[in-house]
């Protein structure tokens, strides 16, 4: 038990029941028992909290690991996204430039000599 052979705690036990009694004996060794329960118990408490507590530590650095990846994710399409939208915004303006390019002609050419190229004359249309 506490490193004592039998002759020892043979030893013990016969001073107990000198010095205390055959009374008071059984009702000490029953209260040494409790006490030695409750400290079992009590130790076994204590180990279950330090696992759960280490439990507790671990799942705490996941979920803080698991945030960690989600935000950098998060980052990264939002940059993506905003990268995107200024290729559109930048393709938008040149489909803009190109569509006007086209109802204008691309120059400051006149109506008049837009269409005087399109039918082949090379003088103005003289009014009649």
């Amino acid at each position: 038990m506490f490193g004592m052979g039998m002759p020892e705690i043979i030893l013990i036990l016969a001073i107990a029941l000198i010095v205390l009694g055959p009374k008071k004996l059984p009702e000490i060794a029953k209260s040494l028992g409790r006490g030695i329960a409750e400290f079992r118990r009590a130790t076994q408490e204590f180990k279950e909290n330090l696992e759960v507590d280490n439990d507790l530590k671990e799942a705490r650095d996941t979920i803080r690991e698991v945030k960690e990846d989600l935000e950098d994710t998060v980052r990264k399409s939002m940059t993506e996204n905003t990268a995107d939208q200024k290729v559109d915004a930048a393709s938008e303006d040149e489909l803009e430039h190109t569509s006007e390019e086209n109802v204008t002609g691309g120059s400051e050419d006149s109506v008049e000599d837009k269409s005087r190229q399109e039918t082949g004359l090379k003088e103005p249309a003289k009014d009649v």
